[in-house]
C-alpha cells in the first residue's frame, strides 16, 4: 500500500488528485469543529457521554464526534446514505426509474443523482428538526432561544449535510476514490486516537483488564486480515472459446476465466443495514425518554444498539443488502448471452440457460458466504458487549462496523489509485 502511494505521488496528475482529496477532508474536519449557535456545547457533551453505547453514540462515531458537539456537520452523511437507499429501492419498484437508470444513459444517471440530492436535503431537514427537538427537550439550548433561533439551528444542520454531499461529489470527480466513503473513513479514523486514550486510561485505572485490551487488539488485527483476504478473493469460472474462421484468419480457441468477486458489494451492506436497523431507535432518541416500567421504555430498550434484537435485525439486513447489491451488479443471464454471442462456453455446460443457471448458483453461494462473513464481523462485537459489561463500557459494540468500513474504504481507495496508475503504465502491488 505504501509503495502504491509512493508511486502515485511521483505522477503529477495523481499527486494533484491526492492533494485535492486531502484538502477536501481538511475542510470537512474544520467544519466538524464549528458549532451551530444557541446550543450549550458543554451540557450537550455531558449528555452524550452517557449515551456512548446507544444509537446516538453510533451516530457520533460515524460523524467523527460532530454529533455530540452540534457542529454544522453534525448530521454527517447519514441523510445522503438514507436517500441513496430509498432511491435504489425505488429504481427496482418503479419501472420508470429502472428504465431511466438502465436505458437513460448518462442523462438518466444525472437525473437520478439530482433526485437523490433533493431527497438528501429533505431528509436532512427532518433530521435537523428532530435533533433540535432532542436538544430542546433536554434543556440544552441557551436561555432565551425562540422560533427564529430554532430556524437558524435546523437550517444550519441541513445546509451542513448538503455541503458534505457536495464535498463528497467533488472528491469523486476530481480526487481519488469514492467521496462519500472517504468522508466516512475520515470521520471514523478521527475517533481512533481518543478511543485508544480512553482504553489505556481504563487499563491504568483498573476498570479494564490488560488482557482484555490485548485480546481486543488481537481480535481487531485478525478481523483486518480476514477483511483484506475476503475483499481480494474471487471465484474463477473457467471459460473456453471455440475456434472460428473469419475470412482467412482463425479466431478463438482460448481458455480463460470469468472472475466473480467474493465481496462484490463492498462495505455498502454494512452501512445501509446500520442506517435502517438503527432508524427506530434514532427516531425515539430525539424525544423525551419514557418512564421506566412503561411499554415504550421496554420497547426502546429492546431495540437499542447493544441489544440482541438489534443484532438479529442488523444481521438480517446485512444479508438482504448483500443479495440486493449482488443482484444489481451481476446479471447471470446477460453474461451467459454475451459468452454465447462471442463463442464462449463453460466446459461441461451448454451455452445459454444452463450456463446462466450455473452462474446464478455460483453467485448465490458466493453472496451467502459474503453476507455471513460481513454479518459475523459486524454482530460479534455487539454479542460480546451483551455478555461482558466491561466490553460494553469500552465501546466495543461499535468496533466491528467501524473496522469493516475503514478497511473496506482503504482497500477500495488503493485499488482506485492502482487503476489510475495502470492507465499510465505504472505497476503496483496488485499485479
Amino acid at each position: 500500500m505504501l509503495e502504491t502511494i509512493r508511486n502515485a505521488w511521483k505522477i503529477e496528475e495523481l499527486r494533484k488528485k491526492i492533494l485535492f482529496t486531502l484538502f477536501i477532508v481538511l475542510l470537512y474536519r474544520i467544519g466538524n469543529a464549528i458549532p451551530v449557535p444557541y446550543v450549550n456545547i458543554d451540557a450537550l457533551g455531558t449528555y452524550f457521554r452517557q449515551l456512548e453505547n446507544t444509537v446516538l453514540g453510533l451516530y457520533n462515531v460515524m460523524s467523527g464526534g460532530a454529533f455530540s458537539t452540534a457542529t454544522i456537520f453534525a448530521l454527517s452523511i447519514q441523510p445522503y446514505i438514507n436517500a441513496s437507499i430509498i432511491m435504489q429501492l425505488l429504481t427496482i419498484a418503479i419501472p420508470a426509474l429502472e428504465h431511466m437508470q438502465k436505458e437513460g444513459g448518462e442523462e438518466g444517471k444525472k437525473k437520478i443523482a439530482s433526485i437523490t440530492r433533493y431527497a438528501t436535503v429533505g431528509i436532512a431537514l427532518l433530521q435537523g428538526f428532530a435533533y433540535y427537538m432532542l436538544i430542546k427537550s433536554n434543556g440544552l439550548l441557551i436561555e432565551g432561544t425562540g422560533i427564529w433561533e430554532a430556524i437558524v439551528i435546523v437550517l444550519t444542520f441541513t445546509a451542513g449535510s448538503a455541503l458534505i454531499m457536495w464535498l463528497g461529489e467533488q472528491i469523486t470527480e476530481f480526487g481519488i476514490g469514492n467521496g462519500i466513503s472517504i468522508i466516512l473513513f475520515a470521520s471514523i479514523v478521527s475517533r481512533f486516537p481518543s478511543s485508544a486514550i480512553t482504553m489505556v486510561s481504563n487499563v491504568i485505572s483498573g476498570s479494564l483488564n490488560w488482557w482484555a485490551l490485548v485480546l481486543f487488539l488481537l481480535g481487531a488485527l485478525a478481523i483486518i486480515v480476514l477483511i483484506v483476504i475476503v475483499t481480494n478473493a474471487e471465484r474463477r469460472i473457467p471459460v473456453q472459446y471455440s475456434k472460428r474462421v473469419v475470412g482467412r484468419k482463425m479466431y478463438g480457441g482460448q481458455s480463460t476465466h470469468l472472475p466473480m468477486k467474493v465481496n462484490m458489494s463492498g462495505v455498502l451492506p454494512v452501512i445501509f443495514a446500520q442506517s435502517i436497523a438503527s432508524l427506530p431507535a434514532t427516531i425515539a432518541a430525539f424525544f423525551s425518554s419514557p418512564a421506566e416500567g412503561t411499554f415504550w421504555h421496554g420497547f426502546l430498550k429492546a431495540i437499542d444498539t447493544s441489544s440482541v434484537i438489534y443484532a438479529i435485525i442488523y444481521l438480517l439486513l446485512i444479508i438482504f443488502f448483500a443479495y440486493f447489491y449482488s443482484t444489481i451488479q451481476f446479471n447471470p443471464v446477460e453474461i451467459a448471452n454475451n459468452l454465447k454471442k462471442n463463442g464462449g462456453f463453460v466446459p461441461g455446460l451448454r451455452p445459454g440457460k444452463p450456463t446462466s443457471e450455473f452462474i446464478q448458483k455460483s453467485l448465490n453461494k458466493i453472496t451467502l458466504f459474503c453476507a455471513i462473513y460481513l454479518g459475523i464481523i459486524a454482530v460479534t462485537p455487539i454479542i460480546i458487549s451483551i455478555i461482558s459489561p466491561t466490553a460494553k463500557n469500552s465501546g466495543i459494540s461499535l468496533g466491528g462496523t467501524s473496522i469493516i468500513i475503514v478497511v473496506g474504504v482503504a482497500l477500495e481507495t488503493v485499488k482506485a489509485m492502482e487503476a489510475q496508475m495502470i492507465m499510465r503504465n505504472y505497476k503496483g502491488f496488485l499485479d
